[in-house]
């Protein structure tokens, strides 16, 4: 269990939606939230009562309520709220952290959708935030910060990524759009782009490991753990950044500025160099 930090969500109650188990980044963030000082309802699909440890964080952040929902369910996301309000009366913060694709999970390639998987993607794994800040408008704080979780797949193509890359674009725009209408409530609408993330979502990614050492070779200061991430997402929950909204925020070791590292580069041309020896070795 983390230690209390600074009290910055001392008060303030609100909704984390994703944690599954400690390889989850949402797990990371119901920790940190707990020990600044913050309280919630904890949300995930029905399905992870069976494969999750849902009920154990719920534990650790001092019995904190769950609600198995499925966030692509008026009805279910409804009752989300519905449940907070009745703990807490209104909601100061949103966490979003879901996200699924049946293609990748299947290893159809982008060319070759399923495409009931496809909107199914696009459902889960962005239209529910909008759905989820929908249902929350009504008890929804004036000056509430909500955050989801991104990837720089969104502007930028990892073919291995596939749909998801359109679902996080379609996540972040999503964002900006319900910041600029919730802005005059003084409500904060982010996304934070993280590094690879060796969580179970992100280990279904053919080729995960290559990217993951990829992103930590190229970027100055490496990979942003799931514990580094958490303690950003609480500035962005926290007063610190009440006039933070509409943003992409990567948190990501510097990686989105980088184009190419000497160290990599190195790792390149000793590639190259060991592919002209075979060829040559070959030919001789």
């Amino acid at each position: 269990m983390r230690r209390k930090f600074y009290g910055l969500l001392e008060g303030k109650k609100g909704v984390i939606f994703g944690p599954l188990d400690e390889h989850s980044i949402a797990w990371h963030i119901a920790l940190a939230v707990y020990a600044e000082g913050g309280r919630f309802v904890i949300s995930n699909a029905p399905v992870t009562q069976r494969f999750g440890k849902v009920e154990e964080l719920a534990r650790l952040c001092g019995d904190a309520p769950v609600v198995y929902a499925d966030a692509t369910s008026d009805e279910d996301v409804k009752r989300v709220f519905e449940v907070a309000r009745e703990h807490f009366g209104g909601v100061d913060f949103i966490v979003h952290s879901i996200g699924m694709s049946l293609n990748i999970r299947k290893g159809r390639p982008y060319e070759a959708l399923n495409y009931d998987w496809y909107v199914k993607t696009l459902d889960i794994s962005a239209i529910s935030l909008h759905r989820i800040i929908h249902h929350a408008l009504p008890v929804l704080n004036d000056g509430a910060s909500i955050v989801a979780l991104t990837y720089i797949g969104a502007q930028r193509i990892f073919s291995r990524y596939s749909d998801m890359c359109d679902a996080k674009a379609l996540l972040e725009s999503i964002a900006r759009n319900f910041g600029a209408r919730l802005g005059k409530r003084g409500i904060r609408v982010n996304t934070v782009s993280q590094s690879p993330t060796r969580t179970t979502a992100g280990s279904g990614i053919e080729g995960f490991d290559a990217m993951f050492e990829f992103a930590h070779r190229l970027a100055p200061l490496g990979n942003a753990t799931a514990e580094d991430c958490a303690d950003y997402v609480v500035t962005l929950l926290s007063d610190l950044t009440r006039k933070v909204t509409m943003q992409n925020l990567y948190h990501d070791g510097g990686f989105s500025t980088m184009g190419m590292s000497e160290e990599l580069m190195a790792l390149f041309e000793r590639a190259l160099q060991a592919e002209a020896a075979e060829k040559a070795e070959k030919a001789g």
